[in-house]
This record gives C-alpha cells, structure tokens and sequence, in this order.
C-alpha cells in the first residue's frame, strides 16, 4: 500500500480534500466542507453495483485531529471502492474539527483526546448527540534531530521543566535542562492549541491540559513539525508517533522515563509493542472518531462507520498505529449499533494511563 502520509504533505489545515472513488490520492479541494444535514440519497451495499446517481448527493464530511486523518483516509480510500459516496476530509485539529461537529458542518469529528466538557455544553446546545468511537492506540514521540548525541533520554519532570509556562522566555538553552547538555539554543517544535495531542500532552506533562509555554514553533500539521525537527540540529519537538514511524530516517527518538518502576524500569521509547501494553506512560492515549447521531440516519454514513470498525481496523498498523484489543472493538462495535450516546470520559476530557477495554466494559 503506497504511504498515506506522503499525501498529507499536500494539504492545509485550512482545507478540506476530497478522496474519489476511483482514485488513490486526493485530487480536488473545497474550501468549505459540506454540511451533515446534507440530503441522503441511496448507497450500494459492499460489492454491489454502484447506483447511477450523483456521488454529491452522499458527501460524508469529516474533519479534526491529524493523527487520526491517516486512518481516517486510508478506510476512506477502501470504502469508495465500493461506495459511491464521496468523502471529504479536514485536518484543522482536535478542536477546530469539534467546533465544526458541533456546529453540525459535519458527520464525523476524528479526535486524539477525548471530548472537552465545553465541547459538550456546545453540542448539546446545538442540539447534536455524539457517539464516541475509540478506534486505534498512539503514542506521543518526543523526538530531535539525528546529530543530536545527547538527549539519549528525558525524565518526565525534564519535560515538565521544559514545557509549562514558567518556562517562557526563560529557559532557552539545552544546557538548563540537564547539567552535561550543550549550552546552545533549544528550539522546540509542537502541535497548535487546537490539537488533541497538545491537550494530552500539557495533561500528561504539566498536569493540566492547555497549560504550556506559548514560545515554540506550532502547526496543527503534523508534517510541518516533522519537516521544522528534521532541519535543526538543535531541536526537540512532539506529536503523534504515527508521524515518527513514517519519517525515522530523518528524526531521532528519545526515550522517556516516568519514574514508575511498574510501567518499566527506567525511559522506555515509544514502539508498537510498548504502545499496546501501555509501558510507554505517560504518553500513549488512545484515539477516537465521534459521529453525529442525526448523520447515522443517512446510509452511507451508517456504512462508512460500519466499514470504519470492521474492515478498517484492518489498516490500522499499516499507516503506523496499534489495534484495540479485539475485545475493544467488540464494545465499541455494540456502542455504535445501539447507538449509545454520550463520552466514556464523563465529559472530563483526556485521563492519563487509560486501558479502552476497561472504560467500553464500564469498569
């Protein structure tokens, strides 16, 4: 399967593509994403022969995290194989995606942190239900350049030391935080405060999501970060580790230790291996897709989400990511069939250490 992130370089945030049916890549743009109140019209069943009638009349408009964009597109490319509905997708990040969803723009809002209490309080206002979809672990990899010799590992409290807010203006040089660093410029590179990977890393960080110091070089594309990192030499940055495995040639991971002899003696880098069995604490968290309950009144959205936990989970180690636990989607699967409202987070937004089988069974 050609790389799903290559394609991504071509996009801004700002902008929605859209994947054809008979195409492997994107190839052409809107502006404006259409609406989840978009008229039905009949789909095709899987397999089938697919209806004569206008794709435009089954746009499945989805838009949000960039982490979760290269599953998004890699289901949406199979779907359409088969479907004729047309996809568009966004990536303006966790939180520009939940402001669309709530706003009713779109079907399918894709998250890498849990909804926030305020998004909640919007959607209901607008009157939209939800139903939160857990659909793939990641991790978040802390990463430099390849010439750097000396960050072979970080503690937690290092990069608390690094990233809060007092740190601001402050401290500037690497060798401020750890004695033996070079006392030369620290440059750091991380996502927008509209991504859900910011939130969960000022949580899992800091301790308090959205808190962090404001001076760093921020995208909600997750590329634009890759391509800063892998360019200087003196840089240290963050996101989704799906971005790092497409890109290890040019980047350097580092190690974290967070000090709990039970997730594993001393810093441990983030794999697929150490993803799933949760010892790459305090940085994995899950990800998610939310759904507009009025959009699954419409087929073909009912057929994406369906194919999305069936057939899609197929792709997901693929473009970088670590499956559920076959028991997860299993829950999740009865959690979109019965159309079961409402977050697994209580709408208190991203929890550190977090097992998805536990929080779908209600343990």
């Amino acid at each position: 399967m050609a790389s799903y992130f290559m394609q991504t370089q071509r996009l801004s945030f700002a902008v929605s593509c859209v994947v054809l049916a008979t195409a492997a890549t994107f190839t052409g743009c809107s502006k404006n994403a259409a609406p989840s109140g978009e008229p039905a019209a009949p789909s095709t069943e899987p397999g089938a022969a697919p209806s004569a009638e206008p794709v435009a009349d089954r746009v499945i408009a989805i838009d949000g995290s960039s982490t979760v964009f290269p599953i998004t597109e890699a289901v949406a490319e199979e779907f359409q194989k088969e479907n004729r509905a047309k996809v568009t997708i966004g990536v303006s990040g966790t939180g520009g995606g939940f402001k669309k969803f709530c706003a009713g723009e779109i079907a399918i809002a894709g998250a890498s942190r849990p909804i926030k209490p305020t998004e909640e309080t919007a959607c209901s206002a607008a009157k939209i239900e939800y139903i939160e979809l857990p659909v793939a672990y990641d991790g978040l990899a802390v990463v430099t350049h390849p010439k750097n010799t000396w960050a072979k590992s970080l503690t937690v409290a290092e990069l608390k030391k690094i990233w809060e807010p007092e740190a601001q203006g402050k401290l500037l040089k690497w060798s401020q935080v750890r004695p033996g660093f070079p006392d030369k410029p620290l440059r750091l590179f991380g996502p927008g405060v509209d991504s859900g990977s910011y939130d969960y890393f000022t949580k899992a960080v800091v301790g308090e999501e959205h808190k962090s110091r404001g001076d760093y070089t921020s995208s909600e594309d997750d590329n634009v970060l890759v391509k800063g990192i892998s360019t200087d030499k003196l840089a240290l940055g963050f996101f989704g580790f799906s971005y790092y495995f497409e890109n290890k040639d040019s980047l350097k991971l580092v190690p974290i230790d967070d000090g709990i002899a039970e997730n594993g003696a001393g810093a441990i880098a983030p794999s697929h291996e150490t993803i799933e069995k949760g010892s790459y604490q305090p940085l994995s968290r899950p990800i998610f897709i939310y759904v507009s309950k009025q959009a699954v009144e419409r087929k073909e959205v009912r057929d994406f989400v369906g194919f999305y936990l069936n057939e899609g989970i197929k792709l997901i180690e693929e473009v970088g990511y670590v499956k559920l636990p076959e028991d997860a989607y299993k829950l999740a699967r009865a959690r979109f069939e019965q159309r079961t409202p409402g977050s697994l987070f209580a709408g208190a937004g991203s929890k550190v250490g977090v097992t998805v089988t536990d929080l779908l069974a209600g343990k």
